[in-house]
């Protein structure tokens, strides 16, 4: 897990993206300013996303893409920027795509997801980060999590998917306590009618999600993205294909995981081991 602030770290693809808008800016003979004020955007954004410090986002992307000759080039080269690693400026886009996203489906193997977690847990989350963080950086994450969260109640026509492994319970993290807390949390936000929330059990012969979590929305537009994460890395994915193959994926394991009914009454079998 990265701690999700700070400006993203520059990259060839950036810097290439970067380079060919201020080619096409300069070939139509716009200023920073001008080519801003066409899309919408200020001077300043213009340069940091001409200098490859800023990751143009799609509203940008399809704003410049008009103004500076609808070639497609722009379109096409926002792409491969989807698919670069990135962890802290990838997630801070899929972040603002969660704000108004129709649906969401989450599939978790090494920890609640954080739009579930109660505040014991994610804090417990943030201690155990090596290198260490601050207290303040702690505090900062915790704020951000929390606004997050008020997605699950501020968007009740937003469907919400969650598949959890039962092992993440299991483990305890951060102890018998705080793992009770986080199931109570579980069993009263899945009464929501728009929350679906299934455990995967601990034994299952055919499991589809072994190449890791993933996360899949659709925006208000209709368009699928997929997230995926690894240590220090993650992926923002547009691409019609890999999304096809992730849903594929997430089907299967909604199948695979035990109905929501019967996942609440394993959570309530777990908390009474507690």
């Amino acid at each position: 897990m990265a701690v999700e602030s700070g400006e993203p770290e520059s990259s060839d693809s950036l810097r290439t993206f970067g380079a060919v808008v201020q080619g096409l800016r300069e070939h139509h003979g716009l200023s920073r300013e001008e080519l801003g004020d066409v899309v919408g955007f200020s001077k300043h954004t213009v340069a940091s996303v001409e200098l490859g410090r800023r990751m143009p986002d799609e509203d940008f992307v399809e704003a410049a893409e008009l103004a500076l000759g609808n070639t497609g080039a722009l379109r096409r080269a926002a792409g491969f920027l989807e698919r670069q690693p990135g962890l802290a400026a990838w997630f801070r886009r899929w972040a603002r795509l969660e704000k108004t996203a129709i649906t969401l489906y989450t599939y978790e193997c090494r920890m609640i997801p954080g739009l579930l977690q109660t505040e014991a847990y994610a804090r417990q989350l943030f201690i155990d980060e090596l290198p260490p963080l601050t207290d303040d950086e702690i505090e900062a994450n915790w704020a951000a999590r929390a606004e997050r969260q008020r997605l699950l109640r501020e968007r009740p026509n937003t469907s919400f998917s969650f598949i959890i492994e039962e092992q993440v319970l299991l483990r305890q993290t951060g102890g018998p306590e705080v793992t009770l807390g986080a199931i109570n949390h579980l069993l009263e936000i899945g009464k929501l009618r728009n929350i679906a929330i299934q455990i995967m059990p601990l034994v299952r012969r055919s499991h589809a999600g072994l190449h890791g979590p993933m996360q899949l929305l659709e925006t208000s537009k209709n368009k699928w993205f997929a997230y995926m994460e690894a240590p220090e890395s993650g992926q923002l994915l547009s691409d019609p294909k890999a999304i096809s193959v992730l849903h594929s994926r997430y089907a299967t394991m909604r199948s695979q995981a035990l109905p929501a009914e019967d996942s609440a009454s394993l959570l309530q079998r777990m908390r009474g081991d507690l």
